[in-house]
């Protein structure tokens, strides 16, 4: 069965979503070398020039449990050979304006960006559902934080405290710490200079180990959906000028398909310029957009709840009118799954004969089934069964990739975003969807 990992939206204006229990392989002491740069302990963040990102996971992932120095000599000096091999290759892929993405068992993806002057290391979920970016601080002594890297002010000659304080609530997950200022760090292209982030005093047991690989968040929201008045990064980007084109591109692929994924900033794959629909944005916290209806197959019946009594209703609205009364779907790198209303994900798991509780499906019936199409900004976006359910091939379960959590806001997480390539437009205001390429 498909677990739920955190949905990493503010609770005031977000969904409810359910908190996860990962399964764990087995954890080896290379897995912690993997998490530090020559010389440093867990927990502390590390030095680096570019930012570092880990191989290919191939759908599977390592818990560090071991210290480096329990490793034999010969280990050793093959573990360092690799980690040179690793930080080479992918130093040379960082000296550009893309981010790469580790999947972590299509659960979540994180990327590494570094924070401060010289860069400390740091894993972060790239957001599209929140705004803040925050990392560990070096005073924080929860167990979520011990167990990662941690920021330290005095390591940093950049860094400026702004001695104000901070609190977040997510959908599941609490972080509270302190508002600093300093440089933050993509790629040698993306470099964000006086950029305002969050360093933790205090996070809850959502982000220990093994459930979170990551050690923070890099949220891809709009300044109206920060905590603390501060500026969000995508914001500071356009501000500043740094994109050659204001705008971000994401492309997730499955782990049953190539694995990862990447983060373009200013500029998108052209190979898709004519396959984009461009959505308008509805409201200025997250990269939401209106939501008019789930349809099966050919079939004309419209699976979300009320839609049709909605899209009557605003017929003869103008369209700022008909957004505001409309449904919104929010898109989310955050969130592992498609939330929604109860009623609308009940009767689209009857129709295809999955059980509404569980969600689960006999796999035989994964040949027969067809495509939902959903709504967004008016146009049609596809999945195909094998998007939209789940097949766990170890225990040979499947089950649907949604979960109701909300009658208002549907959030369309990792396993809409994996099947299709978005584009996000700071300037405009505006999301691109096309069918993500194999």
């Amino acid at each position: 069965m498909k677990l739920v990992t955190v949905a990493l939206l503010a609770l005031m204006r977000s969904v409810v979503c359910a908190t996860i229990n990962l399964p764990v392989d087995g954890a080896s002491a290379d897995a912690l070398q993997d998490s530090m740069v020559e010389g440093e302990h867990v927990g502390k963040g590390s030095n680096m020039h570019l930012p570092i990102t880990p191989d290919d996971v191939q759908g599977s992932f390592k818990v560090p449990l071991y210290l480096k120095n329990g490793l034999d000599p010969e280990s050793r000096r093959k573990d360092r050979l690799e980690r040179s091999r690793k930080m080479k290759n992918l130093a040379e892929s960082s000296l550009n304006n893309i981010a790469p993405l580790t999947n972590v068992r299509d659960y979540y993806y994180y990327g590494y960006i570094g924070v401060g002057n010289p860069p400390q290391k740091f894993s972060v979920i790239f957001d599209t559902g929140s705004s803040n970016i925050w990392v560990p601080g070096e005073a924080c002594r929860s167990s979520a934080c011990v167990a990662h890297r941690r920021f330290s002010k005095d390591r940093s000659s950049t860094f400026l405290p702004k001695s104000q304080k901070i609190e977040i609530q997510y959908g599941t997950g609490f972080i509270a710490g302190e508002i600093g200022l300093d440089t933050v760090q993509v790629s040698s292209a993306v470099v964000l200079r006086n950029q305002s982030f969050a360093l933790t005093s205090l996070e809850d047991k959502t982000f220990d180990l093994p459930r979170s690989q990551f050690d923070g968040l890099f949220g891809l929201g709009f300044t109206g959906g920060a905590e603390g008045g501060v500026e969000a990064p995508v914001d500071t980007m356009l501000r500043e000028n740094i994109l050659q084109e204001p705008l971000f591109a994401v492309k997730l692929y499955s782990s049953s398909n190539k694995g990862n994924g990447e983060i373009t900033f200013g500029s998108y794959d052209k190979n898709y310029s004519d396959k984009l629909s461009w959505l308008d944005v509805y409201g200025d916290y997250f990269w939401a957009t209106t939501m008019e209806g789930i349809f099966y197959g050919d079939e004309s019946i419209n699976y979300l709840y009320g839609a049709d009594k909605i899209n009557n209703l605003t017929s003869s609205m103008s369209p700022q009118e008909k957004a505001r009364a409309s449904r919104k779907a929010l898109l989310d790198t955050g969130s592992s799954l498609i939330y929604g209303d109860p009623f609308s994900l009940a009767a689209m798991s009857i129709r295809i004969g999955a059980d509404p509780t569980s969600g689960e499906i006999p796999c035989s019936a994964l040949a027969s089934l067809k495509p939902f199409h959903f709504v967004l900004g008016g146009k049609p976006f596809t999945m195909q069964p094998n998007e939209y359910i789940y097949h766990d091939e170890a225990s040979g379960t499947c089950e649907v990739q949604w979960m109701p959590v909300s009658e208002y806001l549907w959030v369309m997480g990792i396993p809409f975003l994996q099947s299709h390539y978005s584009v996000y437009n700071i300037k405009d205001r505006k999301i691109g969807l096309a069918r993500a390429a194999n």
